[in-house]
């Protein structure tokens, strides 16, 4: 228990400076190039993520695929947006991390139950 009150101090960037240096750091990053912090979770990566997206309204996995584009697109030319967007941008403006949660609360409610997970990954 004091362990994980440590660690959410350290983490905090509110309480630590070098978390705060930290965020603010990804947040110029992420406003470079127009992204979110949410756009940079990977589908292949976990199935509860690809469950999530799958999960979301069409139009905000079409706006984060546009974001996906434009980004690939700017960092292929060395290019970042202009000043005017990049300060529209709000990096840290979650959509994604709610959806997250059910889907792992539903996972841990089937496991709970003894149920079948609703997916499973096979290695080729």
């Amino acid at each position: 228990m004091a362990s994980s009150k440590l660690v959410k101090a350290i983490l905090d960037p509110k309480k630590n400076w070098f978390a705060a240096l930290h965020k603010k750091t990804i947040d110029n990053r992420l406003r470079k190039y127009g992204l979110r912090y949410d756009d940079l979770y990977d589908p292949m990566e976990s199935l509860d993520i690809k469950e999530a997206l799958a999960r979301l309204p069409r139009e905000i996995v079409d706006a984060r695929n546009q974001r996906l584009l434009r980004a690939m697109d700017l960092s292929m030319k060395h290019e970042y947006l202009p000043e005017a967007l990049q300060a529209q941008q709000t990096p840290f403006r979650s959509y994604l991390s709610d959806m997250l949660a059910l889907v792992e609360r539903e996972k841990a409610e089937r496991q709970a139950l003894g149920a079948l997970p609703l997916q499973q990954r096979t290695l080729p």
